[in-house]
């Protein structure tokens, strides 16, 4: 395999944030030797994380196993992982914001036709919906954990219980129609077809669809770590890599 000099288009914040986290866990298991440094180990992680490179690549770039690869990318989840904060922490710390914007997501993976709890009907492809939560200036604040993409937005929202958690803190939540019927202090768009609709209805639609758009732009953010954009992973293991790209996007935002 051709190895090449490349770049990540990340600060050397988040290396040096995952380098120190790498090195603090050495330290607790006491670890004495490694085929990489603790900053080895984290640019690695963050190719992975950030670029999408396969253990093949990345084994053959830094120059170790393929298996090596994988473990330390799988550390490097793991302790960023447990950083991420949980919905109760977001929505506690949300309080102050005039409002927060919910929307879904599906994170593409490789599924067969089969596999049909996978198989999203809205968008017509095989993936793992996960729910984002964002705040007035679309900045990203939470990412859920991950649910078969059969599973619609609002069923999503309901089992992660963010319209109840949303609904205690009485915080103002801004959502798309596929939210419809949550209640709470979840605020949808008027249903129905646009000429039906009276002049004050598609007044309010249009200023919904101005704020909820906002969103989008934490969707954004989650899927320019190019991972997600494609992932060839076992299901099981998504929530943590999403659970790990949003501590490394919360540190570099923070």
């Amino acid at each position: 395999m051709l190895v090449y000099p490349s770049g990540i288009d990340l600060s050397s914040s988040a290396l040096c944030h995952l380098s120190g986290l790498l090195a603090a866990r050495r330290l607790e298991r006491g670890t004495r030797w490694r085929r990489l440094s603790a900053g080895r180990q984290a640019l690695l992680a963050l190719a992975h994380l950030r670029c999408g490179h396969t253990y093949a690549q990345l084994a053959a770039g830094f120059g170790v196993g393929t298996t090596t690869a994988y473990r330390y990318v799988t550390e490097a989840v793991e302790v960023l992982s447990a950083l991420a904060p949980d919905l109760t922490t977001v929505v506690a710390s949300a309080t102050g914001k005039a409002f927060v914007i919910l929307d879904g997501t599906l994170l593409p993976i490789d599924r067969i036709a089969a596999d049909r709890p996978y198989y999203s009907g809205k968008r017509h492809r095989h993936g793992m919906n996960i729910q984002v939560l964002a705040d007035p200036f679309g900045r990203l604040l939470w990412a859920s954990p991950a649910l078969p993409g059969a599973v619609h937005d609002i069923r999503a929202a309901r089992t992660h219980g963010i319209i109840d958690t949303l609904t205690s803190a009485t915080i103002p939540c801004w959502a798309d129609k596929a939210y419809r019927g949550a209640g709470g202090t979840v605020r949808v768009p008027y249903w129905g077809r646009w000429e039906t609709l009276s002049a004050g209805q598609q007044a309010h639609n249009r200023s919904h669809a101005k704020i909820r758009a906002l969103g989008e732009q934490a969707v954004a953010t989650l899927k320019n770590w190019r991972l997600l954009r494609k992932l060839r992973c076992s299901t099981t293991r998504i929530t943590d890599l999403v659970k790990a790209v949003l501590a490394l996007q919360l540190r570099s935002t923070a």
